[in-house]
C-alpha cells in the first residue's frame, strides 16, 4: 500500500490556505497537508487546530534544531496541537534526537530531515567542509535518527531506497522535491516525479508548486495521487 501523499501549504496567511483547501472539502477523504515554517509563523497554533478541526491529517515542518532540552520542551508544546508529523533536523545529533523522541510520546511520528532537496553534493561538501559523499551522510543522519526510535526520515527520493536499506524495517522515508512530469524544478536540486519516489522506495511524498499552482488543484492533486497509486 502507498503511504501519504502531503499537500505543502506554502502560503503567506491562513485565509490563503483556507482558500486554496476550500474545493478539497468535497472529496469523499480528505488530503494530508503539510505546515511549514512560513504558514505557521503567519498564521500560529491557530490555523493548526483549525486543520485538525476540519479533519485534515496534518505534517508540521519546523525542522526544529536547538539544543536538546530546547527541543525536547519545543516538541512538548507541538504535541498538544495534535498534529500527526513534525520534523526536527537531524544534524542536531544524537542526544537531541532522543530528548526529542521522549518529548513525542506515541502518536506524534517524528521525522529528522537529512539534507535538503535544494542542495547538490558539492554544496552539503563545502557548508561542512567535508569531503563525504552526499550519500554517506545523508546514511549518517539516517541512522542517528533510527537510533533515537524516530519514526523515519525526510530526504530525496534518490536517497530512500539507500535509507531503507541502512535503517530498521518500516522507517519511513517520506519524501519532498516532487514535481509533475513537464512541471519547473524550482529551487530544488534532486527532484522525481511521484512514480518515480514510489519506484525508488519512497513511502510518503511531499507535493507544493505542481498542486498548489496548478490552474485546478483538486485535478492536480488526483493526477499526483493517481501516479502515485499505480502500483498498489
Amino acid at each position: 500500500m502507498s503511504g501519504p501523499i502531503f499537500i505543502a501549504l506554502d502560503f503567506d496567511s491562513a485565509a490563503k490556505a483556507q482558500q486554496f483547501l476550500t474545493p478539497f472539502e468535497q472529496l469523499a477523504q480528505k488530503p494530508a497537508v503539510k505546515v511549514g515554517m512560513e504558514l505557521f509563523y503567519a498564521a500560529g497554533p491557530s490555523l493548526v487546530q483549525a486543520l485538525r478541526q476540519a479533519g485534515f491529517t496534518v505534517f508540521l515542518d519546523l525542522k526544529l534544531y536547538d539544543i536538546p532540552h530546547t527541543v525536547g520542551q519545543a516538541v512538548v508544546v507541538l504535541r498538544k496541537l495534535d498534529v500527526q508529523y513534525l520534523t526536527v533536523h537531524a544534524a542536531g545529533g544524537a542526544a537531541m534526537l532522543a530528548q526529542a523522541q521522549a518529548a513525542a510520546g506515541e502518536q506524534l511520528k517524528l521525522l529528522a530531515v537529512t539534507q535538503l532537496t535544494s542542495f547538490s553534493e558539492a554544496e552539503v561538501q563545502d557548508i561542512h567542509l567535508s569531503t563525504a559523499s552526499l550519500d554517506d551522510t545523508v546514511v549518517h543522519l539516517a541512522q542517528l535518527a533510527d537510533q533515537a526510535g524516530l519514526a523515519g526520515t525526510i530526504s530525496s527520493p534518490h536517497e530512500a531506497r539507500l535509507i531503507g536499506d541502512n535503517t530498521r524495517p518500516g522507517f519511513l522515508k517520506i519524501t519532498p522535491g516532487i514535481r509533475l512530469a513537464g512541471d519547473a524544478v524550482g529551487d530544488q536540486k534532486r527532484v522525481t516525479t511521484p512514480a518515480d519516489a514510489r519506484r525508488l522506495g519512497s513511502d510518503g511524498i511531499v507535493v507544493g508548486r505542481s498542486i498548489t499552482q496548478a490552474a485546478n488543484p483538486v485535478a492536480a492533486y488526483q493526477e499526483v495521487e493517481g501516479a502515485w497509486q499505480a502500483n498498489d
